[in-house]
C-alpha cells in the first residue's frame, strides 16, 4: 500500500494519445483528479520522432506518463508491419527513454492480442505472450520496452468509449439500416470501457504501481452475445444478430483474432483493488449517452 505522501508526489502527467477514445477520458479523468495535465496527440507529438518525444517530455516534466498513443488498426497493422514497430514499439522506446531522462515512471496500455487465444480458461498477466498477429506482437514489442520495477504494463481489451469509433457504434449503425446483424460467436473477451478504466489509470499513474495487469470490466462474452446486448440497452429486438464462426466470415480478416481473449484481473484481486463494473452498466450507460 503508497501512502499518502508517496501519492501526492504526482502532480503532473503527460498522456500521449490524448485525443482517442481512451486518451479523452484519461484526460478528464486526470483533470477530475485535481492533476495537472499535458496532452499530446498525434498532431502534436509523433512518438516515432525521438528528439522531439525527449524534448516535449523534459520541458513538461511530467511526474509520470500515461502511454495510450499506439496505431491500433488492427488489419492495416497486418500489411505495414514496419509501421506497426515503428509507433508500438520504436515511439515505446522513445517514451520510456525520455521519461527515464528525468525520472518519471511511464504506464503503458497494452492489449488482449498479445496472446494466442487457444487457453482454455480467462488469461492471467503471468501467462506466456504469444501474439499471432502484427498489431498483437508489435504491442508486445512495446511492453517489453518498460521497466517493470518502476513502469507499469495494463492490457485492456474490447475498448469502447464515447469518444472515436468502437464497436457499440458500429453495431447501433448497423441496426439503423439493417434488419439482421451478423457477429462471430466464437471469439469471447471482456468489454472494456473507457469511462470505467480511466480513473483507474489515473490511480496507477499516482501510487506507483508497477509490473503487468489486467484491468477489464468484469464478465466476458462473445461478439455475438455483445451485439445482443447493445440492441437490448437500446430497448431493440437482440434477435435480430444472427451468429456465424470466424472461419465462415467472407472475406476473412487479414488479422488472426485470439478466439479467447478474456483477461481476468487476478492482479488487481489480490491487491484487493475494486474491480471495474460488470460491462452491463457502463454499456447501458454509454448507449443512453450515445441515444441522447
Amino acid at each position: 500500500m503508497v501512502g499518502a505522501a508517496e501519492s501526492e508526489k504526482v502532480v503532473r502527467v503527460l498522456i500521449t494519445g490524448s485525443a482517442g477514445q481512451l486518451g479523452t477520458d484519461l484526460v478528464a479523468s486526470a483533470k477530475q483528479s485535481g492533476l495537472e495535465v499535458i496532452a499530446t496527440s498525434h498532431a502534436d507529438l509523433d512518438i516515432t520522432q525521438r528528439d522531439l518525444v525527449s524534448q516535449k517530455i523534459a520541458d513538461s516534466s511530467p511526474d509520470a506518463i500515461i502511454h495510450a498513443a499506439a496505431w491500433t488498426a488492427v488489419d492495416a497493422c497486418e500489411s505495414d508491419s514496419k509501421k506497426a514497430m515503428a509507433i508500438n514499439s520504436d515511439g515505446t522506446a522513445n517514451v520510456v527513454s525520455a521519461a527515464r531522462q528525468i525520472g518519471a515512471r511511464v504506464i503503458y496500455i497494452s492489449t488482449d492480442y498479445v496472446f494466442d487465444g487457444t487457453k482454455a480458461t480467462p488469461y492471467i498477466e503471468s501467462d506466456l505472450p504469444n501474439p499471432q498477429s502484427v498489431y498483437g506482437a508489435s504491442k508486445l514489442a512495446g511492453e517489453q520496452k518498460l521497466d517493470l520495477n518502476q513502469d507499469a504494463v495494463v492490457r485492456i481489451s474490447w475498448v469502447c468509449g464515447e469518444h472515436g469509433n468502437n464497436m457499440v457504434k458500429t453495431i447501433l449503425r448497423l441496426a439503423a439500416t439493417s434488419p439482421t446483424l451478423t457477429f462471430v460467436n466464437d471469439q469471447i473477451g471482456s468489454p472494456t470501457f473507457t469511462s470505467d478504466v480511466a480513473p483507474v489509470l489515473i490511480e496507477f499513474a499516482t501510487q506507483s504501481r508497477a509490473g503487468i495487469w489486467h484491468v477489464t470490466n468484469q464478465g466476458s462474452t462473445s461478439w455475438f452475445g455483445f451485439a445482443q446486448d447493445v440492441l437490448r440497452a437500446a430497448e431493440l429486438d437482440p434477435n435480430r444478430v444472427q451468429p456465424i464462426a470466424t472461419a465462415d466470415l467472407r472475406p476473412q480478416r487479414p488479422a488472426k483474432r485470439p478466439a479467447n481473449s478474456v483477461l481476468e484481473n487476478a492482479k488487481m484481486c489480490k491487491a484487493n483493488l475494486t474491480l471495474l463494473d460488470d460491462y452491463h452498466i457502463p454499456l447501458q450507460r454509454l448507449v443512453d449517452r450515445l441515444a441522447s
